[in-house]
């Protein structure tokens, strides 16, 4: 079984917004925001929802920039993730019930409070690349068993 979700990742030229995860999974991490596509739902506009529900900002336009599978030890249910930059948005980032916005310098990215995943493909995402690639995390998801993550031309 494969579920799809979102994550967006809003920037500009110095710095990255993320969000701290205040409940559900990936609680206590620092993370981008999206979450899950409801059925019929276009994968960009559950994008934008997400962006609107997690951080109460608007975006202006998204550029999809990865893919990502992922699947736990022990758990036969696979994660698909659409990664999508915007630069452009309207509105101020602003504390919801699941995410508190932050902005990080793009040198302050504080990788030991986010998904260990991260670290390899946020680089490539920070350099315009665009990406695919599967980690398989053990059941605690506190370590990658296995994982490939290569640059591709197109999506």
């Amino acid at each position: 079984m494969k579920k799809i979700l979102t994550l967006c990742m809003i920037h500009n030229d110095t710095h990255m917004l993320l969000g701290m995860k205040k409940r559900g999974f990936g609680e206590g991490r620092w993370n981008g925001f999206g979450g899950k596509v409801t059925d019929g739902e276009a994968i960009e506009e559950a994008t934008k929802r997400e962006l609107k529900e997690e951080a109460g900002i608007t975006v202006v336009d998204i550029d999809k920039r990865g893919i990502i599978g992922f699947s736990f030890e022990n758990n036969s249910e696979m994660i698909e993730v659409h990664i999508f930059s915007a630069c452009n948005f309207e509105g101020e980032p602003t504390e919801s019930e699941e995410m508190r916005p932050q902005w990080f310098a793009k040198d302050e990215i504080p990788f030991d409070t986010m998904w260990i995943d991260d670290e390899h493909w946020i680089p490539m995402f920070l350099e315009g690349k665009k990406f695919r690639g599967n980690f398989h995390f053990t059941e605690d998801e506190k370590s990658i068993i296995s994982y490939n993550i290569e640059e591709v031309l197109e999506l």
